[in-house]
């Protein structure tokens, strides 16, 4: 891979719905370009971009790809990103080491959820941004229709600055508007080429003031000028072109690929990036090759034959192979070996990376995605990616005793490489929980730990965490007696146990007169007491707020033991709940629904059949936040059932609330399941 400078970068994220075929213009782009020599296609399970086995498999992208290429002398970096929304956390990093967005819309699906995603995720960023209409050869395919509805959605930014010659299966080539072919252009796109034309000129013109003025009064407006002001336009955000083309024919790339190059911007025309460089303020960043080392590792992964590879974005200075960086975030040194340029799973080893340029290298000691790789003695700090909450949660076990040793520490790797993955162990449950962003992102990382690491998990439905308490005042009476022969045991306990408010956790105290219980023994019987807590009398549930007060019993001179206490307390915290109304909590969670308008309604009404409770609705623009309360039983699946009820248009927050009583209907269902459920 030859070396490239900053102005003759260009780095460029696939954004859109699942089955737009961004992975295969991916592919067709980097055919066109001359990167590789034959065109790979993902039913086969041959493209560049979608190589891991899981992705093969499921002919969906499951990562982010990098995928460079050279046009007209620029470097143009791909990352073509998974469009399921369960894998947003590959598109994030991504959008972060890009400068620009190329929307990728499906001519016969038109605009879908994850194109709305998508854009607003841009919007977010505040990346500039393309959109191409894929699939012109397809049936149904109709580009003014797709061009309608983008206006629609997406605001009225979007100009067609091509024109289709021919529809559907005759679908044959595209006219560019910006730079018409020399040749005279076709009997029957005449009347589209004018009209789209002047289409496009008026909202180049509505962007500058100028050529505003020239347009108005009938001037002509050349080419360098268009071209200057519509680049302006997309860097601002202010106009979205749509191209248009077919990645399995490859139609429409080479115009696609001279797009990317002439209008989008290079890393030194977009704005600096901040950092941290220790002052109040944060320091801002342009894109200097001859400036101070800041890169950011956007992306980990743990690759079979090397070890782990780190991907990063240089957003200022060079980072070269055979050097020492500083790892600001984790504050230590990180050698650097060889760095090369991924293409896929293909490797092209380069010297150095400058200003602009992405690229991986292989075995840091302790770099993860986020972390910054600075000088020691300039030790910037770019600000971490933002990761979304994961939103559902199973429970993993291993398939067999080799697998318990392993399954850990695999599934740390598995974390460590994907920040939207999070495991943790349920004390109360004894399960292993691995949360993520939908089901299919469970199911994803277990096959990855099952194919990286020789570990073969299974995926449950988490165990809710049930607790149980009293609900009246009760006395309780144990005496421990037995003769063995030699000295017995002997030790009685008479104590108190009274419910306490909910999230007060267990008190103990006593009451006893004279020396009925010795005090040698009074923190044996408190011992004997806190070890039968974690065991309740209804379904084994840890038992909470109560207070329990030793208030007499007795005691053998020869007989009574610590042992001989310890035991009567515990029979006597037993019988004494078994006797106070023992009840069932459960974990009440608070919910943060966000979904369009429309939804409001159906989500309310779900929300009510899941025995929960309407907080307060918060309008605002279009969407509508819904905050509500409802026991965890009912919404172990929540993330499935919101985002089939709405399509993938809602989103939601949740936090553990508080513990409340179970209604007493379903008290004996639970306890059956209890006793049912080993562990």
């Amino acid at each position: 891979m030859p070396q490239f400078d900053t102005a003759h970068l260009r780095n460029v994220v696939l954004l859109g719905h699942s089955g737009s075929g961004k992975t295969s213009l991916a592919e067709a782009l980097l055919f066109t370009a001359g990167a590789i020599s034959r065109l790979g296609k993902v039913d086969d399970g041959t493209t560049s971009s979608d190589y891991e086995p899981e992705e093969v498999r499921r002919r969906s992208s499951i990562q982010t790809s990098l995928l460079p290429c050279v046009w007209q002398g620029h470097k143009v970096n791909v990352l073509d990103t998974p469009g399921y929304p369960d894998f947003e956390g590959e598109v994030l990093p991504a959008l972060r080491a890009a400068d620009a967005a190329l929307l990728v819309v499906s001519a016969p699906s038109g605009v879908e959820v994850g194109t709305e995603k998508a854009w607003a995720l841009c919007q977010e960023a505040g990346k500039p941004c393309m959109v191409f209409i894929n699939k012109m050869d397809r049936e149904n395919a109709d580009a003014p229709r797709v061009l309608a509805s983008l206006n629609g959605v997406l605001g009225g930014r979007c100009v067609a600055v091509q024109v289709a010659v021919g529809s559907q299966q005759a679908f044959r080539e595209v006219w560019d508007l910006v730079s018409p072919p020399a040749a005279a252009i076709p009997e029957e796109l005449q009347g589209d080429v004018a009209k789209l034309g002047d289409r496009l000129l008026e909202a180049i013109a509505e962007t500058d003031d100028a050529l505003a003025t020239k347009y108005l009064e009938g001037e002509a407006i050349g080419q360098d000028e268009l071209l200057k002001a519509l680049r302006e336009a997309i860097g601002q955000g202010r106009f979205v072109p749509v191209l248009m083309g077919s990645s399995l024919q490859c139609l429409g790339m080479r115009e696609l690929l001279d797009a990317m190059v002439r209008l989008l911007p290079s890393p030194a025309e977009v704005p600096p990036v901040e950092a941290n460089g220790g002052g109040q303020e944060p320091l801002r960043l342009p894109a200097d090759p001859e400036g101070p080392l800041a890169a950011l590792v956007f992306k980990t992964t743990a690759d079979p034959f090397v070890g782990r590879l780190s991907y990063f974005r240089v957003f200022s200075g060079a980072l070269r192979s055979d050097s020492q960086v500083w790892n600001v975030t984790k504050g230590q040194q990180e050698r650097i070996g060889q760095v090369f340029v991924p293409r896929g799973k293909v490797q092209e080893q380069v010297e150095r990376l400058v200003a602009g340029d992405i690229g991986a290298v292989a075995k840091l000691s302790a770099a993860a995605t986020g972390d910054t790789l600075a000088q020691r003695d300039r030790p910037l700090s770019l600000f971490p990616i933002k990761f979304p909450a994961p939103v559902y949660t199973a429970a993993i076990y291993p398939k067999s005793k080799a697998d318990l040793d392993k399954m850990t520490s695999s599934l740390a790797r598995l974390v460590e490489e994907d920040p939207t993955l999070q495991m943790q162990r349920e004390p109360s449950t004894g399960e292993t929980l691995l949360s993520g962003l939908g089901d299919t992102h469970v199911e994803v990382a277990v096959e990855k730990a099952r194919r990286k690491f020789g570990v073969e998990l299974l995926v449950a439905p988490p165990k809710v965490p049930y607790r149980e308490s009293i609900g009246a005042f009760t006395r309780a009476e144990y005496k421990h007696k037995k003769q063995t022969g030699g000295h017995g045991q002997y030790g009685h306990v008479m104590i108190e146990l009274e419910p306490l408010p909910r999230g007060s956790g267990f008190e103990f105290a006593e009451r006893v007169v004279g020396g009925n219980v010795p005090k040698e023994y009074r923190g044996a019987v408190e011992k004997g007491i806190t070890k039968a807590l974690p065991e309740g009398v209804l379904a084994g549930y840890p038992i909470v707020d109560l207070r329990v007060v030793l208030y007499d019993g007795s005691s053998h001179p020869v007989d009574s033991s610590n042992m001989s206490f310890e035991i009567a307390g515990s029979h006597a915290l037993r019988k004494g709940v078994s006797e106070a109304r023992p009840t069932l909590l459960e974990p009440v969670m608070r919910l943060q629904v966000r979904v369009p308008d429309q939804y409001t309604g159906e989500i309310m009404g779900d929300l009510n059949s899941k025995r929960g409770r309407i907080l307060g609705m918060v309008p605002q623009s279009g969407t509508t936040t819904v905050e509500a309360e409802a026991p965890q039983a009912e919404l172990l699946h929540y993330a499935l059932d919101l985002r089939a009820m709405t399509q993938g248009r809602g989103s939601f927050q949740m936090s553990f609330a508080r513990y409340e009583e179970v209604p007493p209907h379903l008290v004996p269902r639970i306890v059956e399941q209890a006793k049912r459920t080993p562990g």
